[in-house]
């Protein structure tokens, strides 16, 4: 016994030295992510502006306006992203760890704008970047064309701003630099280049004050908490400009727009810096941040050098990776694949700032009781949310002008293509969204952070509840990272050898220790998430005397009204009426199944034997129970349950979505005696089918397109990428269902990518959602968040007639 245990100890050292340097492989991994990922075009619902990850930090952005006429400025001075005011916006190539190119079309001011952000990499604080500013007039602007150009930085919280601009008192000639330091920057510098571009010159007496052929530089110290408000900061400034100029000249002789609309030159110290340049005709001009920390400053030729590089590097890995398969070989199908791949990732921002939550959870939040809704809304009026924070979350974003903030449920939908471009980046954005919960394992379902990004929500939408769920579509991510470190244990020594070879993109891929280690993490955080779903979704099943399997899987999503459930994702979809504490919604329960099988799965990949057998259960009572307590013989389709008049189970049916859900998640075999109908319902011109993708609610339902028809008869790209998704893997399987799925699929891939596509080259937007009998796009434009699940469906393989169906995945 001793002599075992001396050689137990013995092997103690040899494990604590593993641990060791498992633990440093991981630092390592998330030291350089952080570097390669510290600075972006992380303001998304701005046009351009950049930001690092950093809590009150620099940040920067640009506003522009055309200045050929006095009525047209105001109304017309581009900063934040607006729905129906640009002809069309976002970034051609776009990859975050190294940049891309924007192009912004906007017909009120007549110019094509173009923003190129490049990364540099070097130095101890996430390296150095550029962006360059191009101007081209548009075809129905005159030869002249005004355009005023602001570029902007602002500082937040510790650390020193000043502009030292090398000028006399009316403007700068050449280049304008400013000079900072910060604890995480460190010191650094941005360089506003002179650029290139004629300028306006009038004979106009009020030009020798300042000459529009000089940049202006104006700095102020403004209190932190207006420093995002950087329009009306600048709308205030301009004013008193202007009615100090005006006041000067007779009113027959008034100063052109161009002078009027102008700056004051006033350099140095201060937090809020403007940089104003009048340019006429086409311009173009750098911004450049130069990290003191990095091996050289970044200059022009860098720049123009870099662009190059970065562009070719973009297009040969989109290739690989993302590459359109037929029949979308033809036309401008790999434009539209990039860029729409290139808007989900270029809306990737970083979020910091306090929220409002609702934790007083009284009796009304309960939900027991019939009338529940009526007592939920009178303890909301009561107003009692406090402000908690500041949290932080690094996110992709919906749209850029109307939902430029973190969802949840989006957001597992978000990362399926991301995935596949760069794993470390989306095990990034992960770990960022579980950061968010509390103790009971709440993660609020809309991330509105900040003064700014409440600006964008209305206050009754602002409150979040911590009885309130969200669909946990982000294990449908961790499941996908499961998948690719399957196939790369498979792997061959040269798949490594590639995976190394893009170790930035790949690192916890490439090394498994360091990818269980981010399991390991992670994995108490999403128990914690799951059980909390288990609690606080919970249904009553023992109440009501219902037959089923099991008398615990079934649930219901609370913050019920009548007319919603925005907790599930699919707002104004038709639900039981009333409302009843009673209910069971069968979407909620096969959200749960796709939940447990994540954890089951992820519970074997970490050895956690005791937890997989309990989730092995918990699986077969939620598959046992969706036939039990939602599947419909005489509808054929599985419904939502609710309790009758005479407090009996009942079944209310409306086919769409919801009633196919068991087989969206992957729930049903394809040996499942429910699987024909549910194709049936799918494919019948009457229900869902269409000849532009699957509509949300039947065509014979009795609220089709009624009140807000939002999810009631519209085509939601992100619910046919399931659809699409289960056909494949249907058509890949034997059985009875093989040949049919097969069709199907071909079909329904076909028709969504035209669907999507033909809306973008008509539109130059992607849309929230699309019209069931135009194929339309409709409602919120630059919807760039689910939609460009497109790019995957691209990207899966051709079955159309005459080619070779597999017979396994």
């Amino acid at each position: 016994m001793a002599q075992y245990r001396g050689l137990m100890l013995g092997f103690i050292p040899l494990i604590l030295s593993q641990f060791a340097l498992v633990g440093a492989q991981v630092a390592e991994i998330e030291k350089a992510s952080n570097e390669s990922l510290l600075w972006g075009p992380y303001r998304p619902n701005l046009y351009f502006g950049v930001r690092p990850r950093i809590p009150k930090s620099l940040m920067g952005g640009l506003l522009w306006t055309r200045v050929e006429d006095y009525a047209s400025v105001q109304n017309n001075f581009r900063h934040t992203c607006e729905q129906h005011e640009l002809d069309g916006y976002g970034w051609d190539e776009y990859d975050v760890r190294t940049g891309g190119r924007q192009t912004i079309h906007d017909p009120a001011n007549r110019v094509d704008i173009t923003t190129e952000f490049i990364k540099f990499p070097g130095g101890q604080h996430g390296g150095s970047w550029g962006v360059r500013i191009k101007g081209t007039p548009r075809e129905d602007a005159s030869p002249d064309l005004r355009t005023t150009v602001i570029w902007y930085n602002t500082l937040e919280g510790l650390g020193s701003l000043e502009a030292n601009a090398d000028s006399d008192e009316v403007g700068t000639e050449g280049d304008v630099v400013l000079k900072g330091q910060t604890l995480e920057l460190g010191d650094f510098e941005i360089r506003v280049t002179e650029g290139k571009g004629d300028h306006p010159r009038t004979n106009h007496p009020s030009y020798n004050e300042k000459p529009l052929d000089r940049t202006l530089v104006h700095s102020a110290q403004l209190p932190e908490e207006a420093l995002w408000q950087t329009k009306p900061i600048l709308y205030g400034h301009l004013k008193s400009q202007i009615d100090a100029l005006i006041s000067k000249y007779p009113e027959d002789n008034p100063p052109p727009p161009a002078q009027v609309y102008t700056i004051q030159h006033s350099p140095g110290r201060g937090n809020f810096h403007l940089v104003q340049k009048v340019f006429e005709g086409p311009f173009e001009f750098d911004v450049l941040y130069s990290s003191a920390s990095a091996p050289t400053p970044v200059t022009s030729n860098d720049m123009t050098e870099k662009i190059k590089s970065v562009t070719s590097e973009f297009s040969s890995r989109f290739t690989n990776i993302f590459k359109p398969q037929a029949p979308f070989f033809k036309d401008r199908y790999e434009e539209f694949s990039k860029s729409l791949f290139s808007n989900l990732i270029g809306g990737i921002g970083y979020f910091f700032g306090d929220s409002r939550v609702d934790r007083s959870y009284d009796s009304a939040y309960e939900e027991d009781n019939e009338g529940f809704w009526e007592d939920a809304e009178e303890a909301r009026g009561r107003n009692v949310a406090q402000f908690e924070g500041p949290s932080e979350l690094y996110t992709s974003i919906p749209s850029r002008p109307f939902f430029p903030r973190g969802f949840l449920w989006d957001e597992g939908f978000h990362l399926i293509p991301v995935i596949d471009w760069d794993v470390d980046l989306t095990l990034d954005i992960i770990k960022s969204w579980f950061k968010l919960m509390d103790e009971d394992g709440w993660i609020a379902r809309e991330q509105i952070l900040g003064a700014e990004a409440r600006s964008k929500v209305p206050p009754e939408f602002q409150v979040q509840y911590p009885h309130y769920a969200n669909p946990p579509t982000l294990f449908m991510v961790i499941t996908s990272f499961l998948d690719k470190l399957d196939v790369q244990t498979a792997a061959s020594e040269k798949s490594s050898q590639k995976l190394l070879a893009e170790k930035s993109y790949f690192m916890q891929l490439a090394n498994r220790e360091a990818a269980l280690q981010y399991l390991r993490t992670l994995y108490p955080l999403l128990k914690r998430h799951y059980f909390w779903f288990r609690k606080t979704q919970a249904g009553d099943i023992k109440s009501y005397d219902r037959e089923a399997f099991s008398t615990k899987e079934g649930y219901r999503w609370r913050g019920r009204t009548p007319r919603h459930v925005l907790t599930s994702g699919l707002d104004d979809y038709p639900r039981p009426q009333p409302p009843h504490p009673g209910e069971l919604h069968v979407d909620l329960l096969s959200w749960i199944g796709l939940m447990t099988r994540s954890m089951k799965r992820i519970a074997v990949y970490l050895g956690e034997e005791d937890d997989a057998a309990e989730f092995v259960k918990y699986e077969e009572a939620i598959i046992r129970n969706l036939d039990d307590l939602h599947w419909s013989d005489k509808a054929k389709t599985y419904c939502d349950a609710t309790i009758d008049d005479y407090e009996e189970n009942k079944l209310v049916c409306h086919k769409g979505y919801i009633s196919i859900f068991p087989f969206l998640v992957g729930l049903l075999p394809p040996d499942s005696p429910r699987l024909g109908a549910v194709l049936d319902t799918l494919s019948d011109p009457e229900e869902m089918w269409t000849e532009f993708g699957l509509r949300s609610l039947s065509k014979s339902d009795e609220f089709y397109h009624t009140e807000e028809d939002y999810w009631r008869g519209p085509i939601w790209i992100n619910m046919n990428y399931l659809a699409v998704q289960q056909l494949l893997s249907l058509a890949q399987q034997k059985g009875p269902h093989q040949e049919r799925a097969r069709k199907l699929y071909s079909e329904l891939r076909r028709n969504l990518v035209s669907t999507v596509y033909n809306s973008w080259k008509e539109t130059g937007f992607a849309w929230e959602q699309y019209n069931p009998e135009t194929g339309k796009g409709q409602r919120t434009q630059h919807f760039t968040g689910w939609t460009s699940l497109v790019v995957k469906i691209m990207g899966m393989p051709s079955l159309e007639k005459g080619e070779k169906v597999h017979d396994e995945l």
